[in-house]
């Protein structure tokens, strides 16, 4: 469906420019506190990526990244009240 037929139905909570001031300010705090480490940043898969990819730029710190996927649903939308991991981290 095209972007511009969703756009009725949809009502923007926080526009992309105050999602944007708030990554970077994010950043700018584990920046701050990791200072001189380097912290090991772990996203949930799938809906962590972009944030991740978003907060990793603007970091001025070195980081390493790894993702975690977990399924609790399955092919339904009624979870089965147990987490699988369906990809486990590289680094223990």
């Amino acid at each position: 469906m095209a972007e511009s037929a969703l756009a009725p139905q949809l009502e923007i909570l926080l526009d992309a420019a105050r999602i944007q001031s708030r990554v970077r300010e994010l950043a700018a705090e584990v920046s701050r506190d990791y200072r001189q480490r380097t912290p090991h940043l772990v996203g949930i898969l799938k809906g962590a990526w972009v944030f991740m990819a978003d907060l990793v730029r603007n970091l001025s710190v070195e980081v390493t990244v790894d993702f975690l996927g977990i399924q609790s649903y399955g092919a339904s939308t009624t979870s089965y009240g147990e987490v699988k991991i369906t990809k486990d981290l590289d680094v223990s």
